[in-house]
């Protein structure tokens, strides 16, 4: 999916303008469930307008950063800030998309029934903001459709719109692209694109150690610490020393 919109925008910004304060950011996160470490001294910043991939193996820790991140689960060390204030006080700012593995498809409801289902926070929205989400995933013709007729990727979009309809503007997608057609992935990804060059915050969860990393501004491995952090190209070189970067360990 190669295309002159998918530049390095990071070094864009970097020599361009002033990043400014992050939009999230992540400060010696630890998970440990006893003596099994999930996360180790995990830190990181995203900034307004970029588009991050979080890659690593099963059980590399992705999801669970996630968690922390949206501060549904509290870390055993570190903290996280949202503009600058603790996430435990400001969750509301920050929105986890599930993987779909986790949705019952089958409950029998309506794609604009799920959108709808973004309110349930206390957050309000309009109709028209649940139509304009749904419309901007493009499943505008899909919106009394139930979810259980959707395919993998409209099943994708249609938890995306869910996201929009909520006011904040940093998303957390976990495997967004997991387990659909590349054409599905490839609408995915051009949707996340445009979301983040309308100003959205987008940190994405992957398996995919592809092509399709070129379609991010950065990527982030990870493998209970942090491996590499950059674009894509000097992520890939920095990669190139480990056999496996889904079997690497820190310590």
């Amino acid at each position: 999916m190669n295309s002159p919109r998918f530049v390095d925008r990071l070094s864009q910004l970097d020599h361009g303008s002033i990043l400014g304060e992050p939009v999230l950011k992540a400060e010696g996160v630890e998970v440990r469930y006893g003596d099994h470490v999930v996360l180790e001294n995990v830190s990181l910043k995203l900034h307004s307008g970029t588009l991050t991939a979080l890659v690593g193996a099963n059980g590399a820790g992705k999801s669970t950063l996630l968690h922390v991140l949206q501060g549904q689960l509290r870390p055993s060390a570190g903290k996280v800030f949202c503009y600058g204030d603790r996430i435990e006080t400001c969750r509301e700012r920050v929105v986890l998309m599930p993987q779909r593995s986790r949705i019952d498809w089958s409950f029998p409801i309506s794609v604009r029934d799920l959108v709808d289902l973004g309110s349930m926070n206390g957050q309000s929205f309009g109709c028209c903001d649940r139509e304009a989400a749904i419309q901007r995933v493009g499943l505008a013709d899909l919106g009394n459709r139930r979810l259980d007729a959707l395919s993998g990727g409209q099943q994708q979009r249609a938890l995306l719109a869910r996201c929009l309809v909520q006011p904040s503007r940093m998303l957390l997608l976990d495997e967004p692209c997991a387990a659909i057609d590349p054409p599905s992935r490839d609408q995915l990804l051009l949707l996340m694109r445009q979301l983040a060059d309308a100003g959205h915050t987008l940190l994405v969860s992957s398996h995919d150690w592809g092509e399709a990393l070129d379609s991010y501004d950065r990527v982030i491995v990870v493998d209970r610490c942090v491996l590499a952090d950059g674009p894509p190209a000097e992520v890939r070189c920095a990669l190139k020393g480990l056999v496996n970067p889904g079997n690497h360990h820190c310590g």
